[in-house]
């Protein structure tokens, strides 16, 4: 059991880590984008700052104004997303939580995060935002009033390099999004073993009562009969341990006529049920018998195990008819007959392995044992579990007066133990989100000023008899090609990334083909479409009208 809070601790911390990096790496998506519209608009005003220079404003005086205007914008862009985050935050632990099972968080800013955004915005607004200024010192007069569209080389190296970059980020993104929201589904479709619909469970503390074991057994049943009889309720059972409750307790086992080491303690796992548990937690019967209403204490003691337990500890060889024996060689050992085999059901997480499992009735169980507690699970005929809530402790208070009671639907207890996936498939589908926006503006930014400082060249075309979508596929080419080099980038960056989310994926391939590819298709439908509309816009120039200009 410490093992796997160990490893569940150690999965908690790893999704903080990955929600920090994706965090990292949206403000890193958000600066390729914000870099690119900064610089296709600075690109774009590069003869107005060379006739400025030319005419004798300093680097400085032209860099200050650049730099208000981008540290303005940063900062409104800053404060704006600091906002979102911190409403988006509010709106998802919201989202999670449910008054059976409130998700505490702390959705306050985290310092460190806050400080690289805010660095990265205003690294963002001093380099791409006066690096035009300083350049546009350096050119001579006279080649500054000759020229206004002669830098239309440049501006397509640098607006195609902040194009791949925007969409290697994003491909990073989206796939990774892509994998949690992956494995997020593959959870909640696993095969549980039970049926969590319409089942109430009841927590029933006996802290009030004698330390006796055999009194608290007797309140306990005393209470399953009691609820068994109402109206609405199909069946009620008492156990020790339900599913996705807790692993169990874990003895030293051993079985006749298997290896002495096959049940080393800590391997198999044990449950102390009542008849008709599996009947009403939906559990398959497997093989063999369910436990009877006539297997009780003084009766021949009998077992049922789950087919894991068939496999590990038996190697697959037929259980019925052995001897289980618990604590063997020790004062407290018993020996049960194994009856029946039952479906592998989820102990702990959906997310781990059903282990090898032993189900005792509770009324046979001689070993020492506090039960300080039981759960006695109720499973309603129809309609929402909540609703025998009512008429469930009025039936356990007048059988067992001395039990506390606590209520909650399994339901409700299985969406809580996937709130950490839910949370990380949640951040990551919204990150892989928010990075597609952000490649889509940028992409139609750059584009758009890249045709827009081109109107003369699609002017002289277009004059000279071109075809308009032949225009259309010059502008567009050119971006795609970019897109391809990105798409590139971004998978390779993806492939690489894999090897820090293997152990926070269930159920689907890191490297998953699919995922991949489906993040690269979207890429390129999104790039592909924020490129069609700006040169479709190019396209339908008036030639005449550009060349009168020009």
């Amino acid at each position: 059991m410490a093992t796997r809070e160990i490893a569940r601790a150690h999965q908690a911390a790893r999704l903080e880590l990955a929600a920090d990096d994706a965090e990292c790496l949206a403000a890193s998506a958000e600066t390729a984008a914000a870099s690119a519209v900064l610089t296709a608009r600075a690109i774009a005003r590069r003869h107005e700052l060379s006739v400025r220079a030319a005419l004798g404003g300093s680097r400085w005086r032209i860099a200050r104004q650049l730099l208000v205007e981008s540290l303005l914008l940063a900062t409104a862009g800053a404060a704006l997303g600091t906002l979102i985050a911190r409403v988006g935050s509010q709106l998802l632990v919201r989202e999670l939580s449910t008054p059976a099972n409130p998700v505490f968080l702390d959705v306050s800013i985290d310092a460190r995060v806050l400080a690289f955004t805010i660095a990265v915005s205003a690294a963002t607004a001093l380099l791409f935002g006066t690096a035009p200024a300083f350049r546009a010192a350096h050119v001579p007069p006279i080649d500054a009033l000759k020229d206004e569209g002669r830098s239309t080389t440049a501006r397509g190296r640098i607006g195609g390099g902040l194009i791949a970059v925007q969409v290697a980020l994003a491909v990073a993104l989206v796939s990774g999004g892509g994998l949690f929201v992956r494995s997020f589904a593959s959870l909640t479709a696993r095969p549980l073993g039970f049926e969590p619909e319409r089942l109430l469970v009841v927590t029933m503390d006996a802290q009030r009562m004698t330390t006796e074991v055999a009194v608290r057994l007797a309140a306990f049943e005393r209470a399953r009969e009691a609820v068994s009889g109402l109206p609405g309720v199909a069946d009620a059972a008492v156990s020790f341990l339900t599913p996705v409750g807790g692993g169990g307790f874990t003895p030293q086992v051993e079985v006749s006529g298997a290896a002495a080491d096959a049940g080393t303690q800590g391997d198999v796992y044990g449950n102390l049920v009542s008849p008709r548990w599996f009947t009403t937690f939906g559990t398959r019967l497997v093989s063999g018998r369910d436990f009877a209403e006539s297997d009780r204490a003084g009766s021949p003691r009998v077992a049922i195990v789950n087919e894991t337990f068939v496999r590990r500890v038996l190697g697959g060889a037929g259980a019925l008819g052995r001897t289980l024996t618990l604590y063997p060689g020790t004062p407290r050992a018993m020996s049960l007959d194994i009856v029946g085999v039952v479906a592998d059901a989820v102990y702990t997480s959906p997310r781990d392995p059903a282990p090898p499992t032993f189900y005792a009735l509770m009324a046979q169980f001689n070993v020492p044992f506090t039960f300080g507690a039981a759960r006695l699970s109720v499973r309603a005929a129809s309609g929402a579990p909540e609703l025998l809530t009512r008429s469930v402790a009025a039936a356990v208070t007048a059988a067992s007066p001395q039990l506390t009671l606590t209520f909650q639907p399994l339901s409700a207890q299985l969406r809580a133990s996937l709130t950490r996936e839910r949370l990380m498939a949640w951040l990551a589908g919204f990150f892989g989100g928010l990075a597609l926006l952000l490649a889509g503006v940028g992409l139609y930014g750059v584009t758009a000023y890249a045709t827009s400082c081109r109107r003369t060249e699609i002017g002289i075309r277009l004059a000279l008899g071109a075809a308009r979508s032949a225009v259309v596929w010059l502008m567009l080419g050119g971006v795609l090609r970019q897109v391809g080099i990105g798409i590139a980038v971004g998978l390779g960056l993806s492939f690489w990334a894999a090897q820090f989310v293997t152990g926070l994926i269930y159920d689907v391939p890191v490297r998953d083909a699919a995922t991949l590819g489906g993040a690269a298709a979207v890429l390129a439908v999104i790039a592909a479409f924020a490129g069609w509309l700006p040169a479709r816009r190019a396209a339908r120039t008036d030639p005449l009208v550009v060349l009168r200009q020009s």
